[in-house]
């Protein structure tokens, strides 16, 4: 192999390695980049442009990527701290924050590490709000330690080029003494509730069945008045059909006497009647039947045979002195007035009926 030989393999030696360089200089001068990306280009050390989605070309060995920046919203869940509220109880805080990128250059140049920074902002602003709150506000208060966070977080990285979208506390957990407490608590202010609510009941049950008792009794009042008017109104109608009935019959005296001496059996009638009073009546009406049935002056004796009505009504005053002798005297009399009656009654053409007077 001569010289000449040898220049040539070192020709295409240096050929391959200068075609293999334009090669890995052209290929890192083209870049591609995606959506939602953003990346910052530095020549010769300095910041140079911001290369958003698309192709781009860079001069070899002279640019030079120095970040690739997301621009989507991020979410970044810290881990629980530990904050101490005013009534000195330690509490731990899981949050969760999104932000979105909206400088990439600034976020790159203007702090470190924007997450880091983030996190750390976020544990001092919580710390800083919880402690002006109690342990109660803490966990009644969220949305507004959400709206304070956020307002802090977004002041506060508007210069990192971040913009804070959200900020959500995920749990807030109590020492496990105050959790205790706190069941407790719940469970005797349901219990509480609860007897309220059955004592509410309970009275409106009672207010319920007064009302339904009174009425009832009103309604059974209204209905014994109307009962007692509407009998009262029967036995006037009948008192007044009797009183009518008597004066259309032109009843003299002997028959009111007869009647007299009708009732006066149903008077001593009863279990409980162990002494009764003959009325000074009871003497008139035995004179008055007697001077019907022709034992006194009559100017037509109802009799045919009045030694028989002399010794009956003799027989009649003689019992006066004994009143049940009497009262038994006075039924058997009843008996043979009636007959009487019927046969005075046969010699005038209308027969005597005290069934039908009663009836009247």
């Amino acid at each position: 192999m001569g010289d000449t030989d040898i220049f040539t393999i070192i020709v295409w030696i240096a050929l391959a390695v200068l075609a293999l360089f334009v090669i890995t200089a052209i290929a890192r001068a083209i870049v591609v980049v995606n959506q939602t990306q953003a990346y910052l280009v530095e020549r010769l050390g300095r910041y140079h442009t911001t290369m958003e989605a698309g192709l781009h070309l860079l001069v070899p060995f002279i640019d030079k990527v120095r970040a690739k920046v997301d621009l989507r919203e991020m979410v970044y869940s810290f881990p629980p701290q530990s904050v101490i509220t005013s009534d000195n109880l330690v509490v731990d805080i899981d949050s969760v924050i999104y932000f979105q990128v909206t400088d990439p250059k600034s976020a790159v140049y203007e702090i470190a590490n924007y997450i880091t920074g983030v996190e750390q902002l976020t544990t001092t602003t919580l710390r800083n709000i919880v402690g002006t709150m109690d342990l109660e506000q803490t966990l009644t208060s969220r949305d507004q330690i959400n709206g304070q966070l956020r307002g802090v977080l977004d002041e506060a990285t508007g210069k990192w080029g971040i913009r804070v979208n959200r900020v959500e506390l995920k749990a807030i957990e109590p020492p496990m003494s105050i959790k205790d407490s706190m069941e407790k608590q719940m469970r005797a202010e349901r219990d509480r509730r609860a007897a309220i609510l059955t004592a509410e009941g309970v009275k409106q049950s009672k207010i319920l069945t007064a009302e339904g008792e009174k009425q009832s009794a009103i309604l059974t009042a209204e209905g014994e008045a109307q009962s007692k008017i509407l009998r009262a109104e029967g036995e006037a109608r009948a008192i007044l059909q009797v009183f009518d009935a008597i004066h259309e019959g032109d009843a003299d005296s002997k028959l009111l006497s007869y009647q007299y001496l009708q009732m006066l059996p149903e008077i001593a009638k009863g279990t409980n009647n162990q002494m009764w009073f003959v009325p000074t009546e009871f003497t008139g009406a035995l004179k008055a039947v007697a001077a019907g049935f022709g034992m006194e002056e009559s100017p037509e004796p109802l009799t045919r045979d009045p030694e028989k009505a002399k010794t009956r009504a003799s027989r009649i005053t003689s019992a006066l002195a004994d009143p049940r002798a009497a009262l038994e005297e006075a039924r058997r009399q009843a008996e043979g007035f009636a007959a009487e009656a019927d046969q005075a009654g046969s010699r005038s053409g209308k027969p005597f009926d005290p069934d039908a007077e009663k009836g009247q």
